[in-house]
């Protein structure tokens, strides 16, 4: 990003005398960059798990029940799972240990065509189960379905962002006991309090928990799934893997 009052600012030039001595500096004098420290984990971090190989769906199983029977074809191509259009839902779950709290979910996902959700992530929150709804209700709905048994249309998670097919989104979840807090490219879209609100999924949700993706009417493409705990209650750093100009605008 550039700031506006230096646009215009022209360089300044070198006068050409400073220029010849350095260039008579030996490299040994003039000091090469300082080398970065290693970063320092605490002996409470933990390395994020990949869930998915980029070869073979392992435990992550197809979605075959309710609204899943006509499900689209789900095959693993060029690193990623691709996920064909349902009538109306295709879904996988994974069958592997899931966390129910202290947890952080990564992932990229990408709609290929269709106009309806290509994330329906269906996850533990607590004792209870909640689904993230990417580009919903038409394209453009972001939020969490249900809270107080109110789908992610009509709650206070409920957001409206443009989507473009054939485009990578990256997409982070955070469950603790005091939140669920979500980003796309960097960009803070859920932040909800599980204080004092009830958590819950549609029964069509059902055959994909305790973890598990869906699309809606629409084919959909996703990788790099990874899993890992967290302490709580502290705060996530800002996801510094996307730059502002990458978010999708609202």
């Amino acid at each position: 990003m550039t700031f506006p009052r230096l646009q215009n600012r022209k360089p300044r030039r070198m006068p050409t005398f400073v220029l010849f001595v350095l260039a008579l500096v030996p490299p040994s004098l003039a000091g090469d960059p300082p080398k970065a420290e290693p970063a320092v984990e605490s002996p409470s971090a933990e390395k994020a798990e990949s869930l998915f190989d980029g070869k073979t769906l392992d435990k992550w199983k197809i979605i075959t029940k309710y609204d899943f029977e006509d499900h689209g074809s789900v095959s693993v191509k060029d690193g990623a799972i691709h996920l064909k259009e349902g009538r109306p839902a295709t879904g996988i779950r994974w069958t592997g240990d899931t966390p129910r709290t202290n947890y952080e979910l990564s992932f990229d996902a990408m709609r290929v065509e269709g106009g309806d959700f290509f994330v329906g992530l269906t996850f533990p929150v607590g004792e209870s189960n909640c689904s993230w709804i990417v580009g919903g209700w038409g394209g453009s709905i972001v939020g969490l379905s249900n809270i107080n048994d109110e789908p992610a249309a009509e709650n206070e998670t409920t957001q409206y962002m443009r989507f473009e097919n054939k485009r990578w989104y990256h997409l982070r979840l955070r469950v603790t006991p005091a939140s669920v807090q979500g980003w796309i490219d960097g960009k803070p879209v859920i932040d909800v309090k599980t204080e004092n609100r009830k958590f819950s999924i549609w029964w069509e949700q059902e055959p994909a928990l305790p973890l598990g993706f869906s699309t809606w009417i629409t084919s959909a493409a996703l990788k790099d799934i990874r899993l890992k705990h967290v302490d709580a209650p502290a705060n996530p750093p800002d996801d510094k893997t996307r730059t502002d100009s990458d978010s999708p605008a609202p």
